[in-house]
C-alpha cells in the first residue's frame, strides 16, 4: 500500500511544581529582552531578519540581561516573527506600523539547549544556570514523553492565577493513507443548533448538541450588555472594564474546552467507524459572509462563535489518530436535497428539511453533514482519474 508521512502537531500544558524566584526573573529579562529588541525594529520601520537582529541586539541581551545564547537567539527570532505579522496586516490596512510591547508572561526555550526530561522532572536553563522542576501532571503527559514525539521550541508561561506552566510543543510522523484508498469517509457539519453533525458514507449519523452551550452563552451576552451599559454611564468604570475582561477570558476558556471535548467525540465516532477520510467545509472568510448574510441582533453569535477553531481541533486530532482531512466548498450544502440533488432555498426551514422536488425528509443539519460527506467522497474519485497521485496534506482545501 502507497503510504507517505505527515507530521501531527500537539501542544501539552504541563504544570510546575516547587516555584521559585528564578522563573520570575527569567521571564522579566526575557521580556526586557523582547521590549529592547522590539525597539530596534520598531526605529527601523520595517520588519527584519533574525539574523539582522542578532547582530544588532545580541551583546546587550548575553552582556546586560545574563539572556543564555539560545536565549537571545529565540528573542530575535520571536520579535522577527512579531513584526512580520505586523507588517502583513497593515499591507491589508487592518492596523498601522506600531512598537510592540511585550509582558512578562512567557519564555522561549528550544529543546536540548534550554530544556529537557527526566521522567517527572522538567529542567530548564535560568539565569542562574539549568534547573529541575517537578512535574504535577506527569501521567497526563507521558504518553507524550515516551521517545516517540519530537519536541520543538516550547514556552514557560506564567497563568493568570499564578501558576507556572510550561507548553511543551511537539510533533510525530504518522503514515498517511492515500485518499484512493479510502473507502469509508464522514462529512462534518458544524453550527450553532448542533456543533457538529457528522454521517458517514453508510449513513451512520450523530449529533453533537450545542443547545445548553448556546443558552450559557447567552446568558453571557446578557451579562456582558449589563456591564457595557454601566460602564457607559460611568464614564467606563474600572470595576465593570475589568468584569468585562474576566467574563472575554471565561468565555473564550470555555469554548475552547467546549470544542476539545466535541473534537475529541468526532474522532472517536470517526475511529469506531474505521473512517479514513473526514470532509469539512472551507470556512475561509465566513465571518465576512455571515456579517452580509446576518442581521445585526444574530451577528454576535455567529461571528463569536469558533467554528474555525473547532475544525483546527478536529485536524489535529484527526492526524494523530491516522485519519485524512478534506475541505470541500460549502455553498449549498445546506440547501441541496442529498437524494435528488435538487437546490432550493425553499428546501429548509429552521431546522427541519423537505426537498419540494422529490419530498425527501430529515433533519437539516444531518442534510449539511451528508452533502459535505458526498462531496468529500468525490473527491476520492477526482483523484483516482488523477492518478492517483495526490494524498494528504496536498489534498486538503480543494473543492467539489
Amino acid at each position: 500500500m502507497n503510504i507517505r508521512n505527515h507530521a501531527a502537531h500537539k501542544t501539552i500544558i504541563l504544570k510546575l511544581d516547587s516555584l521559585d524566584n528564578d522563573l520570575a526573573e527569567l521571564l522579566r529579562a526575557f521580556s526586557q529582552g523582547m521590549n529592547h529588541t522590539s525597539q530596534i525594529v520598531f526605529g527601523i520601520v520595517k520588519p527584519i531578519g533574525s539574523g539582522q537582529i542578532q547582530k544588532l541586539a545580541y551583546r546587550y541581551l548575553r552582556d546586560k540581561l545574563n539572556l543564555k545564547s539560545q536565549m537571545s537567539c529565540n528573542v530575535a527570532r520571536q520579535v522577527s516573527g512579531a513584526y512580520k505579522t505586523l507588517q502583513e496586516q497593515v499591507n491589508i490596512e487592518e492596523t498601522e506600523w506600531q512598537l510592540l510591547e511585550f509582558s512578562p508572561t512567557s519564555a522561549t526555550f528550544s529543546f536540548e539547549r534550554d530544556f529537557g526530561f527526566s521522567k517527572d522532572t522538567l529542567s530548564i536553563t535560568t539565569l542562574t544556570g539549568r534547573k529541575k522542576y517537578k512535574l504535577l501532571n506527569y501521567a497526563y503527559a507521558q504518553r507524550y514523553l515516551d521517545g516517540s514525539w519530537r519536541y520543538l521550541a516550547s514556552k514557560l508561561c506564567l497563568h493568570r492565577d499564578g501558576s507556572y506552566y510550561f507548553h511543551l510543543a511537539c510533533e510525530k510522523y504518522i503514515p498517511d493513507k492515500k485518499v484512493t484508498d479510502a473507502s469509508t469517509f464522514v462529512g462534518v457539519d458544524v453550527g450553532i443548533n448542533c456543533l457538529a453533525v457528522a454521517s458517514t458514507t453508510d449513513k451512520k449519523c450523530k449529533f453533537f448538541a450545542g443547545g445548553e452551550i448556546k443558552n450559557h452563552r447567552n446568558v453571557r451576552k446578557n451579562e456582558r450588555r449589563r456591564l457595557q451599559k454601566a460602564g457607559s454611564r460611568y464614564l467606563g468604570t474600572r470595576s465593570s472594564m475589568r468584569l468585562l475582561r474576566n467574563l472575554a477570558g471565561r468565555e473564550t476558556r470555555f469554548m475552547t474546552a467546549v470544542n476539545h471535548t466535541i473534537s475529541k467525540r468526532l474522532i472517536e465516532f470517526a475511529t469506531e467507524n474505521d473512517v479514513s477520510v473526514i470532509g469539512m467545509e472551507d470556512l475561509t472568510g465566513i465571518r465576512k459572509r455571515m456579517e452580509s448574510k446576518v442581521s445585526q441582533e444574530f451577528r454576535y453569535e455567529h461571528s463569536s462563535w469558533a467554528f474555525r477553531q473547532l475544525q483546527g481541533f478536529v485536524e489535529y486530532k484527526a492526524k494523530e489518530a491516522g485519519i485524512a482531512i478534506l475541505y470541500v466548498n460549502p455553498e449549498y450544502t445546506s440547501q441541496t436535497c442529498p437524494r435528488c440533488n435538487h437546490i432550493s432555498r425553499n428546501n429548509r426551514s429552521g431546522l427541519s428539511f423537505r426537498c419540494e422536488k422529490c419530498g425527501y425528509e430529515t433533519h437539516a443539519d444531518r442534510v449539511g453533514a451528508m452533502n459535505i460527506e458526498h462531496r468529500t467522497r468525490d473527491l476520492r474519485y477526482i483523484f483516482e482519474s488523477q492518478g492517483g497521485n495526490v494524498s494528504p496534506p496536498d489534498a486538503t482545501r480543494l473543492f467539489a
